[in-house]
């Protein structure tokens, strides 16, 4: 398993994290079929939130691409915990949402710290449709959240 996708992380210098416990009544991912949906993740370590604020207005975009990538880790966290990272066949669908200040437009450019990693880590079944929108507000006031579909086998 050398060149599985916790090799392909550790050789980013990455490894990923506890399971971000939700924030309200909801479980972090659910199996349907051959496809994982995990809630949208929010960019947490060790419980606490890595920032908060709009991007645009006190988050910069270069800080809020590394915080979707953190986003993005906690997501494949919920699905190694549900059905084991080993099994995810392809990336789905990644939905970003980023809280932005007023005239921010640089929201795809955020979305790509998540999108990165899954093409970094999985080569072309990290290749995703996805959609990155702006947003007046996030729980707990976080810059970035990441929804993730994933297909296992």
């Amino acid at each position: 398993m050398g060149n599985g996708p916790h090799a392909k992380l550790a050789e980013l210098g990455l490894t990923l994290p506890e399971v971000a416990p939700p924030v309200a009544n909801y479980v972090p991912a659910v199996q349907s079929g051959q496809h994982v949906f995990v809630s949208g993740q929010l960019p947490m370590a060790e419980g606490k939130l890595l920032a908060t604020g709009k991007v645009g207005a006190g988050v910069s975009a270069e800080q809020a691409k590394d915080l979707a990538q953190r986003c993005a880790l906690n997501a494949l966290a919920a699905v190694d915990a549900l059905v084991g990272l080993e099994n995810l066949v392809k990336v789905v669908r990644v939905t970003g949402f980023v809280a932005s200040a007023p005239g921010f437009t640089g929201q795809p450019g955020v979305i790509n710290g998540a999108s990165d990693l899954f093409g970094a880590v999985f080569g072309e079944a990290g290749r995703h449709a996805r959609s990155a929108v702006g947003v007046s507000e996030l729980p707990l006031d976080a810059p970035v959240e990441i929804e993730l579909t994933v297909e296992v086998a």
